[in-house]
């Protein structure tokens, strides 16, 4: 019986091989510097190729990695060695092309950086504890605008946690008054 696809990790790090945001989906790296190692390996044999129109894969310690360049951030999705590569490249282009959406088109790190909340939760989005939920890039900026939707927002456009959230701020504003 064939299992769901999945997805080992997502990282996206700077064009120096450092952490932007990462999130590990599989035990095969059980300690923080076994995952630093691994980043740094995949980042030092990646970094000479020319990923930046069209996502590449490469085999690489009994893992395919997908990825893809823009500017100074590079984007990596990792699956098993039996994973079907156009599903992680899928996985890989819905990540790129959501974080292009909520960046507003100005991808680089720098920007990231600043928005680092909204990438997280559309990471979250994308994939939870290793199987992929959502691959549309404007499903995944949809949810992911809805969720860090601010308190000021009309009550109509927030949902009812957002909403309860802001009553409950009000009224405690209010009794501290």
């Amino acid at each position: 019986m064939e299992s769901c696809p999945s997805v080992k990790n997502i990282l996206l790090l700077d064009s120096e091989g450092k952490r932007v945001a990462v999130k590990y989906y599989s035990d095969d790296w059980p300690t923080n510097s076994a995952k630093e190692a691994f980043e740094k390996s995949v980042f030092t044999k990646t970094q000479k190729t020319n990923a930046r129109t069209e996502a590449e894969i490469a085999m690489f310690e009994s893992s395919i990695v997908v990825y893809k360049f823009v500017q100074d951030l590079h984007f990596f999705v990792t699956g098993g060695e039996d994973e079907n590569e156009l599903i992680l490249a899928t996985v890989l282009q819905g990540f790129f092309d959501a974080v292009g959406l909520l960046l507003r088109g100005n991808v680089d790190k720098k920007e990231a950086l600043e928005n680092l909340d909204l990438i997280l939760l559309c990471l979250d989005e994308i994939v939870d504890g290793g199987i992929i939920l959502e691959t549309d890039a404007n499903v995944i900026a949809g949810k992911v605008a809805s969720h860090s939707m601010d308190a000021g927002a009309p009550l109509a456009e927030q949902t009812i946690s957002q909403a309860l959230a802001t009553a409950r701020e009000h009224l405690t504003r209010s009794l501290l008054k």
